[in-house]
């Protein structure tokens, strides 16, 4: 099974934000898309701006934890990676990229095939098509 699998059978909820862009900001989004991350592009939300990273709900209660309410008015690359993007294509193996989000202990990945965001992947996704292959199966 393929991670294109998932992204053909789930409607892609891609939610970008700008890594100039507060906490807040990033967390209001989070709040009224009903997502659990954000794909996070340089500077802009312009589609065509590079994908430099994932915000995730971990992200928002690590920040007020360390930095307090402060920490809403800090922007959002501030806190993510700056090793190099983790991402994954739309013909990678559901098996490799639940490999690569336990090994780095995430749980999302953008999926971007030729240079561009086609989705993004989350434990939960891959979890329920193991079930679902597994019951089929059976």
């Amino acid at each position: 099974m393929y991670v294109g699998d998932i992204l053909r059978t789930t409607s892609p909820h891609l939610v970008t934000i700008g890594s100039n862009e507060t906490v807040s900001i990033a967390a209001n989004l989070m709040y009224a898309s009903n997502a659990d991350a954000l794909v996070v592009r340089k500077a802009s939300r312009s589609k065509d701006a590079a994908v430099v990273g994932m915000f995730c709900e971990r992200d928002v209660v690590a920040v007020i934890a360390e930095r307090g309410v402060s920490g809403l008015a800090m922007k959002v690359a501030q806190f993510i990676s700056p090793q190099p993007l983790l991402c994954c294509n739309s013909q990678d193996s559901l098996a490799d990229v639940e490999h690569l989000m336990n090994r780095h202990r995430i749980r999302h990945v953008p999926v971007i095939d030729n240079g561009r965001l086609v989705g993004v992947v989350s434990m939960r996704d891959i979890a329920l098509a193991f079930e679902e292959a597994a019951g089929a199966a059976a």
